[in-house]
């Protein structure tokens, strides 16, 4: 792979990670039964999105941060996508993703403000930017949920039903092609150009009929904006040599089955990672604020529930949920307790591993 698809840094970083996932060598938390006296040794993992355990269990999370944000009203889906003839440039200069944020996030604010300037009827919505489409082609959009409804300066809430999907179309459009041009250049200009003739009605953006409800949000979010590149079920077949993958065709939901040589596949689900650091989730509005006035909204999940959903992401819990079984209970019936962490191949104390990570979080800060 690196000596065929000169894969980048941050590709290296994360097949490195995924390939030694669980790899004891790394280190590991070692349990024990105060019973029977059986021991048992749980390996780290290695936290990277690309992985397919590690990455199943990072879109978890950020399923479950993302609907402690959210204010208990409807929210709008609404998909931001581009012209065909510009992807290729989000792929040869990734700095040009955060143009896409950038665009949305002024076309939804403005949307708003036009409701009242005066009373500056700011909404909530959630951006993540999605690189693939379904058969895992390089294809950049933006999934953005944006609630029905807008917060004034003044504490006012005003519900909002109808969304201009023209002026979404046509904003996005000029906003995209406004941010790109001064940072690729004067050759960008034809290409401008070229978008304005072949989309007069703006770049489609495409909305789900179904609003999501307070209700049901969580579930919503997990389904179209937390998913990963590529679910492991979809992966029907591999001989060595090639892999049989199959999807929904999103035009006409017809199932597709594609098999690809191996390299082809790997070449497919590696342009995929982001750099190092690079955000692809992004809130706006009122989601991105940190106002005394904005803690009078009353939000989907309360603040009482957070620990609780948050416990179905930890490691012992998301296995019992999903598997059925405890992997800390020992044959004899008793849970097992922690005794050592090990850590490249040294034995650590608890009290030492919290001075390290303490005294890094104290760095970070004072560089900050």
């Amino acid at each position: 792979m690196i000596y065929i698809l000169h894969p980048r840094d941050a590709v290296k970083e994360n097949v490195e990670k995924m390939i030694n996932c669980g790899d004891p060598s790394y280190g590991g938390a070692m349990y024990g039964c105060s019973k029977c006296g059986k021991l048992k040794f749980v390996p780290f993992r290695c936290h990277s999105r690309f992985c397919p355990t590690c990455g199943n269990k990072y879109a978890m999370e950020r399923t479950t941060n993302m609907s402690f944000k959210l204010i208990s009203v409807k929210h709008r889906h609404c998909v931001f996508t581009i012209d065909e003839n510009l992807r290729h440039f989000f792929l040869e200069n990734r700095d040009l993703l955060d143009c896409l944020f950038h665009a949305v996030s002024s076309v939804v604010s403005e949307m708003f403000r036009k409701i009242n300037r005066s009373k500056n009827f700011t909404p909530g919505y959630i951006m993540v930017l999605h690189t693939f489409g379904r058969d895992l082609k390089w294809n950049p959009h933006i999934h953005c949920l944006i609630s029905e409804g807008g917060y004034s300066d003044d504490a006012y809430w005003r519900h909002v039903k109808h969304f201009n999907y023209r002026y979404l179309r046509n904003a996005f459009r000029t906003a995209l092609l406004n941010e790109m041009e001064p940072l690729i250049g004067p050759s960008f200009k034809k290409v401008k150009a070229a978008c304005y003739k072949d989309h007069e009605q703006g770049f489609y953006v495409y909305a789900k009929p179904n609003e999501c409800d307070p209700e049901t949000v969580a579930k919503y979010i997990g389904r179209y904006l937390g998913r990963p590149v590529i679910a492991t079920s979809r992966i029907d077949k591999y001989d060595g040599e090639y892999i049989t993958f199959h999807y929904n065709r999103h035009e006409d939901n017809a199932y597709i089955e594609e098999t690809v040589p191996v390299l082809e596949f790997i070449e497919r689900l590696i342009r995929h990672i982001p750099e190092k650091y690079f955000k692809m989730i992004r809130y706006g509005g009122v989601y991105a604020r940190h106002r005394d006035i904005d803690k009078k909204l009353y939000r989907a999940i309360s603040c009482e529930n957070h620990k609780f959903l948050r416990s179905f992401n930890q490691w012992r819990t998301a296995i019992i949920y999903a598997f059925g079984y405890d992997p800390l209970k020992c044959d004899c019936g008793t849970k097992m307790t922690l005794l050592e962490i090990y850590h490249k191949h040294k034995r650590v104390s608890l009290e030492e591993m919290y001075e390290k990570v303490m005294s890094r979080s104290r760095g970070k800060r004072s560089s900050a």
